[in-house]
């Protein structure tokens, strides 16, 4: 199995990203899975344009993005993309969509394809905290995994793939008071648990637990 992870470059001032540093850590081979690693620019249309390039090059099994999400607490695998960019803040070359359609001919959203709930379970196991997220925002986050998918859809089908957001590393709310954060080796510990479920669960059904919120 190929498993095709990517992690975006720092954005909205900040030095460095979580996901970016994560990802270099991963062991190549995870549960038998060869891991392949790529770096992605925060850019809307041009991150997607640099992974349908590397898809359809390494035809992986597998795509899980990463990205991060300062003030979440824990790891989270996201549910569902939509055809929406609205960006809070521009990209990192500027570009500030507000509600524009990612993909004319896209379905109004996308489901990942990924066991979300075991790969929750899989990072609670390694003592981390993680849940689902309902919602992977309208900004670059949400845009990699709808166009993703939207690939997947269209290209693909064999592929399965969807995205997880990261809280903050320690190092980065040093000037951030009250901001949770995780250290570098814990996010990278629990992205490997993820990918672990991943390839367990792979052609397997997602484990049927409570992941819902009320709001």
């Amino acid at each position: 199995m190929k498993i095709l992870v990517t992690g975006f470059d720092p954005f909205g001032g900040e030095a460095i990203n979580p996901a970016l540093e994560a990802i270099k850590r991963l062991p190549t081979t995870i549960a038998g899975a060869a891991v392949e690693v790529l770096e992605i620019p925060t850019v809307f249309h041009k991150s997607a344009e640099v992974v349908a390039a590397k898809m359809r090059n390494y035809q992986p099994d597998v795509v899980l993005c990463i990205g991060q999400a300062g003030g979440r607490t824990g790891l989270t695998p996201e549910r569902v993309a939509i055809n929406q960019d609205d960006a809070r803040i521009p990209d990192n070359e500027g570009n500030q969509p507000i509600d524009v359609a990612i993909q004319a001919d896209g379905q109004a959203a996308y489901f990942t394809t990924l066991p979300i709930k075991a790969m929750v379970e899989a990072i609670h196991q390694v003592g981390l905290p993680a849940s689902v997220s309902n919602s992977a925002g309208t900004f670059v986050c949400n845009h990699i995994m709808y166009q993703v998918l939207y690939l997947v859809d269209k290209e693909l089908p064999q592929t399965k793939a969807g995205f997880m957001h990261i809280p903050f590393m320690m190092e980065q709310v040093v000037d951030k008071p009250n901001q949770p954060a995780m250290s570098l080796t814990d996010i990278t510990r629990g992205i490997e648990a993820a990918i672990t479920a991943i390839v367990e669960f792979h052609n397997k059904d997602d484990l049927a637990i409570i992941g819902g919120e009320t709001h």
